[in-house]
This record gives C-alpha cells, structure tokens and sequence, in this order.
C-alpha cells in the first residue's frame, strides 16, 4: 500500500511537498498548512518532487512519516480510571445476566468452579497480554496493530476482521437478553413483530449514546454497573438464612454438556482484550489501563461467583430451568416479587451497558484500522463528539441483522471466531518479546521469553478444546466469515490501487514496522 523506499517529507513548519495515498499535494508550509483540495496542476508538480526525492516512484501512493495529524474534535475528552473500569467490566461481564446455563450444563459444582479456575486459565493470560501489549501500543486499533507488527498489515487486517466481527456477534445477544428477561414481565415481547420493534428500537437508542461520546458511555457505565449488581448484593443477603452447602456439591460427570458449559464459560470471562482498541481515547493509557485492568478482573470474578452461590445454594436444584433469564425467578423464590422486578431491571440496564460498551469497542477499532489504511479513510471520520460516526453506524446494522439468532447460535459462532483471533494475538505477543525485547513497554509482565512463552499455552489448549466441541454448523459459518477476511483484505487493495476510494494514514503514528515504512 506505501513505497518501501523511504522518502523526504516535513511537517507543517518546514516547507515541502509529499504526496499521500491520491497522490495530493500541499503547498509551502511555510505560509500555509497542509491542504488536501489543490488542482491537478500541483498534483503532478508533487509527483515530481517525490521523484526527484527518491529516486524513483512505483505507481503506489505515498504517506509522510511525520505529517501532522488530523485534529481531534476539542469535545473528545479523555476517559479516566473509574468509568475505564467500568468500560472493561461490561465489554468483559456486565454482571451474573447469561451464566446460568453453566448450571443447566453441568450442575453447581462444576458450574462454581468454572468461574473460579477458568479466569485463572483464561482471564488472568488474556488481561496481562493486554495490559503489557496496550502500554507499548496505546493507539485505537489495539490488537490489530500488535498483529500487525508481528505479522505484517495482511494478518492485522485478518485479525481486524475476525474480532470487530466476533464482536459485532457478541452485540447481538443484548438485545437478546434484554429481551428474554422482560418477556416474563410482558409477554408480548416473547417473539413476532413486538420483538423486532423493540430489538430496533433498543438499538437506535443505544446507538445515540455511543454517538454522544466515551465520556458519556464511560459514566452511564459506572452508574448502570452500580445498578447491576446491587440487586444480587441484597439477595445474597437475603438467602443466608436459606443457603444449604450440599447443594453446591452437586455433580453429575456422567450427564454434562460439555459443548454448553465451555461456550457458557467462554463467553462470560472473555473480551478482555477489547479494551485496547480504546487505548488512544484513554488519559494516560501507560498507567491507566493496566490499573484498570486489573480491578476489572476482581469485578468480574466476584460478580458472577456470589449470585450463583447465592442462587444455587439457596432454591432446590432444577437444571432444565436454568437458562438464561432464570435469575428473575431465583429473585421471586429468595426474596419475593419485588426483588424480581428489581433483577429484571437490572438485567435490562446490564444488556444496556454491555452493548454501549462492546459498540464502543467496535467501532474505534475501525477507526484505528482506519488511521492504520487498513479501511477507507472515511471509517476515521469523527463526528463533533469525537465518535467514529461510520464504525458506529456499520456496528450498529451488523447488530440488527443478527439479532434474530437465538442465544446459544450467537455464543458459539462468537467464540468460534474469537478463538481465532486469540491465536493470531498470542503468537504476536510472543513473537514481539522475541524480536524486541528492549522495546518500550510501560508495564511488563515480570516474565522473560520463556515465561511470555508458558502463559500462553493454557488458554491455547482451552482454546483447542473450545473449537474441538464446537458443532460442524458453527465451524463451517465461523470458517466460511474467516475466508471472507482472506479475500476481502486483496480487494480493499484492489480498490485502492485503483482510486476508486480513498485510503490514508495517519502519519502521527508510530512506524510499527521499525525501519520499514507500514504497508
């Protein structure tokens, strides 16, 4: 996509003429700063120059090192430490809402120990890797830059793909959810036109708050979070006097759906990595996001283990009810209607914040992609919030077309291709501990290469075991999306090469690729 030839540029106090991926041109920046709307005339005088420069010019575009980069909306505001928190808690969580089919897979036993060994296995690797990988990268585009240092721009592209996808499915359960926890309260909303209403109505709505920018998102998430969970706060309380310890003791090894209970798993301790594609909107990324990270990762683990204590210890076992949505009964059981209402309004304002926060994630990430070339320049357009209007937009209709699928298509489709993307970031991890070992990394995991090497290998095994129960339904649409990435990266290029659309870089960013210019 850009000459591998270095070439001679400057920035807007030194005068000279580069020409950037249309091949434009800007006039002495001496007198005057860069302009992206002068005629043909000076589009060829440009050319020249760049020739003359460096000797030679390819037919590929151009992209200065040290150009200056498009102002920021002066609305954008830095997100802070406590909404950061949040952020992560509802792209990783968002409260107990959806875990209830560990129990109906497995039973308690295994259910509660899931969600002590598995973040462990899981969670923790996922959250350093991002917190190490984020501090030496703090730019939008998180992961896809990592790949894309280690791999090359084609498997960053790949990887871009593959999540912002997996993510857009993941987005497509809230509604879902939302929806499956108040059709008990109002039937109506069980299935037919009502329900296809509301699914579009709750994502416009909630399109508007991501609209409106992070700051806002990041403090409803914090006030949504409070909501969350105080609900289950007060009914495991309440269910002290109930509690029988045996009952946590249930297992049936002989009768477990093992497909079920890892997806189950999977999908409520995953997405930690998302955050990093927020890195470039986040005050002091360097200290923040680790920080934040890590009071995420007890959020988390605590919220989902003590409802389901709480839950399964106090009613008498029926597994074929646990699904998704079966809190709102445990509440009825434990503490009455009120709490009832309370957990349903609770998981509706849960679903709220994990699609605010998963919109959030889904979005920056193309524009990162963006900044990087890896999409049309028009996907890095912000709107007078500093929101990327188009990422917002394209997330927002990839929502709609899939929230008719039923919960446990979307969790397992979502993992499936999730698993994917996991690979290709831990290899980059690896792979940057071993070519760069002196790079500047603000916050290191206090392991040396062999060590780097060792924390990946229980969540690759687990994701081996993930895709090894995935059903050939899944595997095949998981595999036919993942091919799609493959040809779609070649036409993007195609459609470059021909100027059909416009495509540029954001040459404030660090060259990712050391002494080579990023392709």
């Amino acid at each position: 996509m850009v000459s591998s030839t270095p070439i001679i540029e400057s920035d807007t106090t030194n005068p000279a003429f580069v020409a950037s991926r249309n091949v434009q041109a800007t006039e002495d920046s001496s007198t005057k700063t860069l302009s992206f709307d002068h005629d043909e005339k000076l589009k060829e005088q440009s050319t020249k120059q760049v020739i003359r420069e460096t000797g030679q010019f390819d037919g590929t575009t151009f992209v200065g090192i040290n150009e200056t980069s498009p102002p920021r909306s002066n609305n954008a505001k830095k997100v802070s430490l406590l909404p950061l928190i949040f952020l992560i808690f509802y792209e990783v969580s968002g409260g107990p809402f959806g875990v209830e089919d560990s129990v109906r897979a497995a039973g308690p036993l295994l259910a509660l120990a899931g969600f002590l060994v598995f973040p462990i296995i899981w969670s923790v690797p996922e959250a350093l890797i991002t917190a190490e990988m984020s501090t030496m990268y703090p730019e939008n585009g998180g992961y896809v830059v990592w790949v894309s240092a280690a791999l090359g721009p084609y498997w960053g592209f790949q990887q871009g793909w593959v999540k912002w996808l997996s993510g857009v499915i993941d987005n497509a359960l809230y509604p879902v959810l939302f929806l499956d926890y108040l059709k008990s309260a109002i039937p109506v909303l069980g299935g037919g036109l009502p329900r296809v209403i509301a699914v579009l109505v709750l994502t416009i709505v909630l399109t508007y708050v991501n609209y409106r920018g992070l700051t806002i998102v990041g403090w409803a998430a914090i006030l949504l979070g409070i909501f969350s969970l105080l609900p289950f706060v007060v009914m495991g309380f309440i269910s002290i006097p109930k509690l029988k310890p045996e009952r946590w003791l249930v297992a049936d090894l002989h009768n477990v759906n093992w497909n079920l209970y890892l997806n189950t798993l999977f999908w409520n301790l995953n997405y930690w990595d998302s955050i990093s594609t927020l890195a470039g909107e986040v005050d002091n990324p360097k200290k923040t996001l680790p920080k934040a990270l890590f009071y995420a990762l007890i959020l988390v683990i605590l919220g989902y283990f003590f409802p389901l204590l709480a839950g399964t210890g106090a009613v008498p076992l029926q597994r074929d009810l646990w699904t998704d949505g079966y809190f709102s009964n445990i509440a009825t059981m434990i503490g009455g209607v009120w709490l009832r209402g309370w957990i349903q309004g609770a998981a509706a304002v849960s679903n709220m914040g994990m699609f605010v926060a998963e919109m959030s994630s889904d979005s920056f990430q193309l524009l990162g992609m963006a900044e990087r070339g890896m999409l049309p320049e028009f996907f890095a357009k912000r709107s007078r919030h500093g929101t990327p209007v188009v990422g917002i937009l394209f997330s927002a209709s990839g929502v709609v077309l899939l929230s008719w699928l039923s919960f446990q298509e979307i969790v397992a489709a979502e993992n499936f291709l999730y698993c994917f993307g996991m690979m290709l970031e831990f290899i980059a991890f690896v792979l940057l501990r071993i070519r760069s070992p002196d790079a500047s990394r603000p916050y290191k995991i206090p392991v040396g290469t062999i060590g780097a090497i060792a924390i990946c290998i229980p969540p690759t095994l687990l994701i081996c075991v993930v895709l090894a129960f995935s059903t050939l339904k899944v595997a095949l649409i998981s595999m036919g999306a993942v091919l799609i990435g493959l040809v779609l990266r070649p036409s993007l290029d195609y459609v470059e090469k021909r100027r059909w659309i416009k495509f540029s870089i954001n040459s404030a960013l660090p060259d990712i690729h050391g002494d080579r210019l990023i392709q």
